[in-house]
């Protein structure tokens, strides 16, 4: 019910700073959203701002490969990131500069057993899953063996 208010509040907020529904923005039954697209989003918006976790995608107007950056990282959360291009270069700046844990590059689905989950600034530290998932719980020792024959 919390997750429900909170994706509710954030689409109710950016409506009333200038944001329009594209699809969706609507209750289904006591426990799920429609999936919503937002347009004409800015970064005064609760849903630039925070992590929303509900079926809301906001969508900025830019005209850089820099403002998109700078739109993407003014925001104190960093879980994870998207974003489409052909063009290699611009896939690894982009990449580069995402303050993410996480990029997902062409595709929406970057999430899987093998690799490490998480976020940087307010959306976590360190990793789950992966070999880094256990780093956090483990003892780093460093043995330094001489010569055995003296």
């Amino acid at each position: 019910a919390q997750a429900l208010a909170k994706v509710e509040r954030h689409v109710a907020d950016a409506l009333a700073k200038g944001a329009r529904v594209v699809v969706g923005g609507t209750r289904i039954g006591e426990r799920f959203y429609t999936p919503t697209v937002l347009a004409e989003v800015s970064g005064e918006m609760l849903c630039a701002r925070e992590e929303t976790f509900g079926p809301v995608a906001p969508v900025f107007r830019f005209e850089t490969e820099a403002e998109a950056i700078a739109l993407a990282n003014a925001t104190e959360y960093g879980l994870a990131s998207y974003f489409y291009s052909r063009d290699v270069g611009r896939i690894f700046r982009v990449a580069e500069a995402l303050e993410y844990g996480m990029v997902g590059i062409n595709t929406g689905l970057i999430s899987t057993a093998e690799v490490p989950f998480g976020g940087v600034k307010q959306s976590g530290l360190g990793r789950e899953g992966a070999r880094q998932g256990i780093d956090e719980y483990l003892e780093t020792k460093y043995l330094c063996l001489g010569d055995l024959n003296r």
